[in-house]
């Protein structure tokens, strides 16, 4: 197949190629010689994992163990590319709908079973059945069928072109686990992993901890290089700070922007910042009043000042959005005029749709992270000149996760970045996306992402993924008004760690700890 590439574009189809094969957790001689094996790495979460079994995860700190303890096919590099994780190598037909992925010999699973083809396959199709209701499925793309070529190789065929196919294998979900678990105990999984990572769980308690120890046969030699990871879990946001600048952590990969500086100045600490994709948004559920009309949408689109939202809520960490949640981070961003704050605007499309007196409605926001029920109240005080009322209404986050997240009216959202734009618009935007939480049905914005997604022609893939951004920009399905660096922080004796864009990525098998520890 020919493609014709941007850097981002050439970057994914060399890597898929094998012309810029990377082995996961590589490093230069000269680095390799400084690297100290051993120890143990304390990393602080304020959201406590609570699901173990890879193919159910929602939260980030699910995804960390997660990939801590499973492998995929591939894993995804800071660039947002693709790099060999079980499969080796991989090439794609001329079409893009058929892709063949050589699988690593000699990986074994943690009960000692061998890895083969047949692993992969059975993963996918328990993956992909709908009955198993896994929340990251979507995010894969549009696999057809998945079967084994021998016992280490898949052929994996897709609906339609894609090319973005190694990268959505990146996504957290997407690990291999045993056929004869998925066979005859699938349920156990949420207890007890079985995986091929360069971790093996040692200890879980929920609400607390998760220590897990290096696995001895992981198929990179010489890695993991530390002996222990123990994730600990502080019920907020201060005392994982406390934690850290007390020297009682090694890593803190989330950090609210109010207390970044004073983590980062801390001494024998290293604060890091990366732009990102991430972002918050406000959920609109555009089958009900009064969001069905999309007057009221714009109506309350106008009354964002997104560059005092970026600094009121991100503490200039960050950077302003404009109702669609792709930013500068992604390849295909294409750049507008940013909305400005115009409240009379809005009292004015208010009157249009019928609210001559305004509206008062709730506002729902998790407490975690923290800056969510900030941006809420942030947007109440914004919208009053503009003819609004809005009541915020907090709650802790597992009541967030059952009884608001995909069926609340009118809530603050929060997604990491996704490695692709069709990963974002496919997860939440589109008719049929997974998390479609504002139920917006929008054929064209539909046919545009579908189009880009199966082209393989960067210059119309720019176009029609431009088109898709317009759309929501003008059709406002949720406020998206600021994006947030990644902010966290390690202490110095924390070697090779690297923050990820994503956001959900850790890459803890390449770290080790250096002087000091």
């Amino acid at each position: 197949m020919t493609f014709t590439l941007d850097r981002r574009a050439f970057l994914r189809t060399a890597a898929a190629t094998g012309g810029l094969m990377t082995l996961p957790g590589l490093v230069s001689m000269a680095q390799a010689q400084d690297i100290t094996p051993g120890g143990t790495l304390r990393v602080a979460l304020n959201i406590t994992p609570s699901v173990l079994n890879p193919m159910l995860l929602r939260l980030n700190s699910e995804y960390l163990l997660a990939e801590m303890l499973y492998s995929g096919l591939t894993m995804l590099t800071p660039e947002m590319t693709a790099a060999p994780d079980l499969a080796t190598e991989w090439s794609a037909s001329e079409d893009a709908t058929e892709w063949r992925f050589t699988l690593r010999e000699g990986v074994t699973f943690s009960n000692g079973a061998p890895l083969t083809s047949a692993d992969v396959v059975a993963s996918f199709t328990k993956l992909l059945d709908p009955e198993t209701a896994a929340p990251g499925s979507r995010n894969l793309g549009p696999i057809s069928e998945v079967v084994a070529d021998g016992d280490y190789a898949v052929i994996i065929r897709t609906a339609t072109p894609y090319a973005d196919l190694p990268v959505a294998l990146t996504y957290p979900t997407a690990k291999i686990v045993p056929t004869s678990i998925i066979e005859s105990d699938f349920d156990s999984l949420g207890q007890t992993p079985v995986g091929s990572g360069p971790f093996r769980l040692a200890e879980f308690i929920a609400d607390d901890r998760a220590i897990v120890e290096k696995n001895p046969d992981y198929y990179v030699e010489g890695q993991p290089y530390l002996d222990r990871v123990e994730v600990r879990t502080f019920p907020d946001a201060a005392g994982a700070a406390a934690a850290m600048l007390a020297g009682e952590i090694d890593l803190l990969t989330e950090i609210q922007p109010t207390d970044y500086a004073r983590i980062a100045d801390g001494d024998g600490i290293e604060g890091m910042r990366t732009p990102s994709g991430r972002f918050l948004d406000v959920v609109m559920d555009c089958t009900v009043a009064p969001f069905n009309d999309p007057k009221v949408r714009e109506a309350l689109s106008c009354c964002v000042d997104r560059e005092a939202m970026v600094e009121l809520v991100a503490e200039g960490y960050g950077t302003p959005g404009n109702d669609s949640p792709v930013n500068a981070s992604y390849a295909y961003f294409s750049d507008a005029p940013l909305k400005q704050y115009d409240p009379e605007k809005s009292k004015a499309l208010l009157a249009e749709a019928g609210h001559p007196d305004g509206i008062e409605i709730d506002l729902i926001a998790s407490v975690k992270p923290d800056y969510r029920s900030a941006m809420a109240v942030v947007l109440r005080e914004m919208a009053k000149p503009g003819g609004w009322t809005i009541n915020v209404k907090t709650m802790d986050h597992p009541s967030y996760l059952d009884q608001v997240w995909k069926k609340g009216a009118f809530y603050v959202g929060y997604y990491n970045m996704q490695p692709t734009e069709g990963t974002i618009f496919n997860l939440l935007f589109t008719s049929d996306a997974s998390w479609n939480e504002t139920r917006w049905n929008n054929a064209e914005f539909d046919a545009l992402v579908a189009k880009a997604d199966a082209t393989t022609d960067p210059a119309v893939r720019a176009e029609l993924y431009a088109e898709a951004q317009k759309l929501m920009r003008e059709e406002v399905p949720a406020l998206v008004p600021c994006f947030f660096d990644l902010l966290g922080a390690r202490a110095e004796k924390v070697m090779n760690y690297e923050q990820n864009p994503r956001g959900a990525n850790y890459a803890l098998h390449k770290v080790w700890l250096g002087s000091g520890s």
